[in-house]
């Protein structure tokens, strides 16, 4: 049974695993023998010394088979030797293992076949993430990923660390007067549990928008992050690479939209959509830039704001590596001081955009009233996911608990 869901008897003949509506589930009708039997699904014995148990607990012929498969089918079995090869190899590393158990114990609420946790976090290891900014958000970006199992974590910044980039789990005090971009990397690979592939000679001077399962954008200019330019991701957009946005602009964080290439929105449809909606919005864009080149000013960019936004961006890039679609893609998610209420607007594919997303046909743009603020409440992008894992479950006895 999948350790991370606690288990509690509702009546006499009534099962239910996990807490939460988003995971719990309930079985019924279940006699005491068969839910004694559920004590012995620990991962320590095969099948076969299975049914020896089910015989000697006097359990009905095939019982133990018809229980397992249906266990199974619900998403409430794990494989304590699943991952193959490199489930092995992580296994062998048990203080890499240690240090990701958090992580496969939520990955393993979040798959349903047995073993799929663990190999979406060996997967983890080989994907090549680039973060484009190494400030209070995007230095603990990284140490996020990194330390969440990523290979390859590589950071790109300019300029020297100065005393206000200082973050906990971002770049450290130390590191004050440091280049930038190195500090982050050397911060994110002492974040890793394993020690990260080492980057070659060649991989370190090749294009860098090319090769990388995800490009994360948390740029330490505020205007960048308020409008970001669609030239600066031209290359991304040209060569298929996904990419996220995130930041802090004057106390509002930023998350989103996720853009994969020619089939959700990019920065292009964002522009587009704002001057459509309104006309001065070009020529205030060319006011701030302006502004942003004669100025030094430190950017309003509160500590724990930044952390929340980090996190979160760390989360919605998490969930697509691991081949989900976050709700960032077409949508932009932001949360402003103080009242700290979460909300998503969304980002339409423009036709005037040259990126190709209008091509999917993602639908006409809404009126201003049908574009108001969903708050993270009722945004529901697991709907999808759960009604395919409902859809999988036996009818009868099995039963989502709400």
């Amino acid at each position: 049974m999948k350790p991370a869901l606690k288990r509690g008897w509702r009546d006499l003949n009534t099962v239910q695993f996990g807490m939460t509506p988003a995971h719990a589930l309930t079985l019924g009708p279940m006699d005491t023998a068969t839910g004694s039997f559920l004590d012995l699904l620990n991962g320590t014995r095969g099948l076969e010394l299975l049914r020896e148990e089910g015989r000697r607990m006097e359990l009905p012929d095939g019982h133990v088979d018809t229980l397992v498969r249906r266990l199974a089918s619900a998403g409430l079995l794990d494989d304590a030797k699943g991952g193959g090869p490199a489930g092995d190899t992580l296994r062998g590393k048990k203080e890499a293992l240690d240090r990701l158990r958090p992580d496969l114990a939520s990955l393993s609420l979040t798959t349903s076949e047995p073993g799929e946790a663990i190999s979406r976090l060996t997967a983890r290891r080989s994907l090549r993430v680039q973060v484009r900014g190494a400030g209070r958000v995007g230095a603990l970006v990284a140490s996020l990923l990194s330390a969440a199992g990523v290979g390859e974590v590589d950071v790109r910044d300019i300029g020297r660390v100065d005393p206000w980039d200082v973050t906990p789990g971002g770049l450290p005090a130390e590191a004050i007067g440091d280049r930038r971009d190195e500090a982050a990397r050397r911060t994110a690979r002492h974040c890793a549990p394993d020690r990260p592939p080492r980057r070659t000679r060649h991989t370190r001077l090749g294009e860098e928008s090319t090769g990388h399962s995800l490009v994360i954008i948390a740029p330490r200019d505020d205007v960048a992050v308020h409008a970001p330019s669609p030239s600066a991701t031209e290359p991304l957009i040209t060569s298929g690479t996904p990419h996220l946005y995130a930041g802090v602009v004057e106390a509002t964080g930023m998350v989103g939209p996720l853009v994969l290439p020619g089939e959700t929105p990019c920065a292009g449809c964002l522009h587009e959509g704002r001057t459509d909606r309104d006309p001065a919005w070009p020529r205030l864009v060319a006011q701030w830039r302006s502004g942003t080149a004669r100025t030094r000013d430190v950017r309003p960019c509160d500590l724990t704001l930044a952390t929340t936004v980090a996190g979160l961006t760390a989360a919605h890039a998490l969930t697509f590596l691991d081949g989900r679609l976050p709700s960032s893609a077409g949508a932009r998610w932001e949360v402003s001081l103080p009242a700290l209420t979460w909300h998503a607007r969304p980002v339409w594919a423009h036709p005037a955009c040259p990126c190709g997303a209008t091509e999917k046909g993602e639908g006409e743009h809404p009126s201003d009233e049908e574009e108001s603020h969903e708050t993270m409440a009722e945004h529901r992008p697991s709907k999808e996911l759960r009604r395919k894992a409902d859809a999988k479950r036996l009818a009868g006895t099995w039963r989502a608990h709400v």
